[in-house]
């Protein structure tokens, strides 16, 4: 398939019977209004249900796997990759404008904006008679969220980008220039506005949809981020924060969610869809390329774990400044997080005892600690599920755990530290999961320390620190400065790993590499191949008129 730009917005017809169409071999240019449908458009409600599913997983693709990693975790200093290129640019933060990463990042995220706009007007435009007003408005509701979704990822990594609203339109106009970032935050927090209203309050058991206390979730999410932008004295806006809360609020007290009672089993397959999960890509391994999770082909240690020929991630694994951070009483998430020597996981390979990490020689130079988080083993670990480059297991995109710590972020503000019970009782009940005892006050670094290791290999951390640079751009710049990235050995502690003794370890750095972070390399550069289309993507942001 040809590289693409977003000047070329890949145009796709949503059939009835297959939901997104997957693209053609060449990328168009903007085709006639009326070549986007079938005469036999959306004829039911089932049909319209079926015709938005690839927005749960292919549209998601590009920026799924490698992206999600060095974008979200690699910047944020959780992962290192010494022998790949194209991630030692993000977490050097010297990324090129011809990084393959980055450039299927933007496609991704630009593709997720025309899918939601085409359909949009589809299900406006050629649903049929039989077609209800609830499903119509749903399969609107879900295009609104993934857009605003989309957004918030643009924003948060490249700053001011071009806002579309119709592809037709402005798909191929090459004078397209970008919006400011407070105006690309508004138009993402209105989608989301407009998901509440359009989704509904529940969804199927089991079935991955969003509901109006997904959009909420979110919402609450975009509320805290925007709190800080803009801040000329350190200072966050106290209305977008109490804003914040009352959206957090909603979906804890009266959501359909609840938290998952052991943290690894959130990132088994059977629990796919399970109750802490507010938005999950939906990924599938009989779908075809694209709609499997590609995630474990690329970081899972060898090929013995996938029982594929894939499984190449042997080189990568937690960084040493995030084990070497790690409250050694913070077991259960690390485990569940990465595999340091020893570790043993019965639910990988099961049919031979299930897989224990390998203790290395003490005289090996260096070795990682390598990823365990959606690693989810064969095929037969998995109902029979699963293809090379195509695991069954859902990536999380929010979970109520996140909710819980927005809504206590909320709560703290702009105070040095908190001691509300409300706060503390939601603060308290992640650590309770994870073993660690309660605490009587938080601050703001001991909430990204909680964040950092309960989402680890999410890529959640880096828009972490995106909302703190907001607002203290000088405390992330510290952070980062502080943080060493280089290569480690982990060595089991002498008497310990015994039957009576629990295992410790020490982590030796090897080459104590430290990476400077500074305003000009905190927004990521816009891909060459865009630029060379449309040069006026250079030129200063202007406001986006709603």
């Amino acid at each position: 398939m040809k590289k693409y730009n977003f000047i070329k917005f890949l145009f796709v017809t949503l059939t009835a019977l297959v939901g997104l169409a997957s693209c053609s071999e060449e990328f168009l240019d903007t085709p006639p209004r009326g070549s986007l449908t079938a005469p036999n458009f959306f004829n039911t409600d089932a049909e319209l249900l079926a015709g938005t599913s690839a927005l749960y997983n292919k549209v998601w693709f590009g920026s799924n796997g490698q992206a999600l990693l060095s974008f979200g975790d690699g910047r944020a200093g959780n992962m290192i990759s010494p022998y790949n290129g194209n991630w030692q640019q993000f977490y050097q933060f010297n990324v090129s404008n011809t990084n393959s990463d980055l450039r299927d990042s933007w496609n991704s995220f630009f593709t997720i904006i025309a899918q939601s706009n085409v359909l949009m007007y589809n299900v406006n435009t050629y649903s049929k008679a039989a077609v209800s007003e609830t499903a119509k408005r749903r399969a609107i509701g879900e295009a609104r969220y993934m857009r605003g979704v989309a957004y918030s990822y643009l924003v948060q990594n490249w700053g001011a980008v071009p806002i579309i609203t119709d592809n037709l339109k402005q798909g191929a106009d090459t004078t397209l220039t970008r919006n400011t970032v407070e105006t690309v935050w508004e138009f993402a927090i209105r989608d989301m506005q407009a998901a509440i209203g359009l989704l509904p309050a529940s969804s199927p058991s089991g079935s991955g949809r969003l509901n109006s206390y997904s959009a909420k979730g979110m919402l609450a999410r975009f509320y805290l981020t925007r709190s800080g932008l803009g801040s000329t004295n350190g200072q966050r806006s106290q209305m977008y924060l109490d804003s914040a809360k009352y959206y957090a609020k909603d979906v804890i007290k009266n959501g359909p969610f609840q938290l998952m009672q052991n943290y690894s089993d959130l990132f088994l397959t059977a629990n796919n869809n399970n109750p802490e999960q507010l938005f999950g890509l939906q990924w599938v391994s009989n779908g075809g390329y694209g709609s499997g999770n590609q995630f474990q082909s690329q970081f899972a240690a060898n090929s013995q774990l996938t029982g594929f020929s894939d499984g190449w991630g042997g080189g990568n694994g937690a960084s040493y400044d995030y084990l070497a951070n790690a409250n050694p009483s913070d077991s259960i998430r690390v485990k569940a997080t990465f595999m340091l020597p020893g570790y043993h996981y019965p639910e990988l390979i099961k049919a031979k005892g299930g897989w224990r990490e390998p203790i290395p020689s003490d005289d090996s130079w260096e070795n990682f600690a390598h990823f365990k988080k959606y690693i989810v083993g064969t095929p037969d670990d998995n109902g029979g599920l699963g293809q090379q480059q195509a695991a069954p297991n859902n990536s999380y995109m929010q979970r109520l755990a996140d909710v819980y710590f927005i809504y206590a972020e909320a709560i703290l503000g702009n105070n040095a530290s908190t001691s509300d019970p409300e706060a503390l009782q939601y603060y308290n009940a992640i650590r309770t999961r994870a073993g660690l005892p309660s605490v009587t006050k938080f601050n703001i670094d001991d909430l990204l320390h909680e964040r950092r290791y309960e989402f680890a290999v999410e890529g959640d951390a880096w828009y972490n620190l995106v909302r703190l640079y907001y607002y203290n751009p000088q405390k992330v710049i510290d952070i980062i400065g502080k943080q060493i990235r280089g290569n480690y050995a982990i060595r089991i502690k002498a008497g310990t790993g015994t039957a009576t003794k629990k295992r410790e370890y020490t982590f030796i750095s090897r080459t104590p590499s430290t990476f400077k972070l500074i305003p000009s390399t905190f927004y990521l550069p816009i891909p060459d191949t865009e630029t060379a289309q449309a040069p006026n993507l250079l030129k200063p942001p202007v406001p986006y008129k709603f």
